[in-house]
């Protein structure tokens, strides 16, 4: 048996890297996938005839060259494709209340789209990052 997940979507925010002790890289970011929306077995549409999507979030942790990579090269908006690992985690808060948490532990980042530059040189998702269903 296999723990694979594969998942395409836009990345929520700019990636965010931080180093462990022994100068592990993980960078983290969020991806934002999408579905439509069904009712009756067919597709939901809205008032203007486009399909209703239901938006699900998940975080996204890579390690050391990939995070390199993804911290750079990455950024608010983009398309990309993960190939990874679901991972589930157990914790006690200050409260002594058990928290659990999911992510996909990420072994491979395929850059769908590219960051568009700005007059201020800052990444802004391309206008064609629609997601074909």
């Amino acid at each position: 048996m296999q723990n694979i997940a594969i998942l395409a979507g836009h990345i929520g925010k700019d990636p965010e890297t931080r180093f462990t002790q022994d100068q592990t890289r993980i960078t983290t970011f969020t991806l934002a996938t999408s579905r439509p929306r069904y009712a009756s077995g067919k597709v939901l549409l809205d008032r203007d005839g486009r399909r209703v999507q239901d938006t699900e979030w998940h975080r996204i942790t890579t390690f050391n060259g990939l995070a390199s990579t993804v911290g750079s090269h990455c950024g608010k908006g983009m398309k990309v494709m993960v190939r990874g690992r679901i991972h589930y985690t157990k914790w006690t808060d200050d409260a002594g209340i058990d928290r659990y948490g999911c992510e996909i532990i990420a072994e491979t980042v395929d850059f769908l789209s590219r960051a568009q530059k700005t007059e201020a040189g800052t990444d802004q998702p391309g206008e064609d990052d629609d997601i074909p269903y």
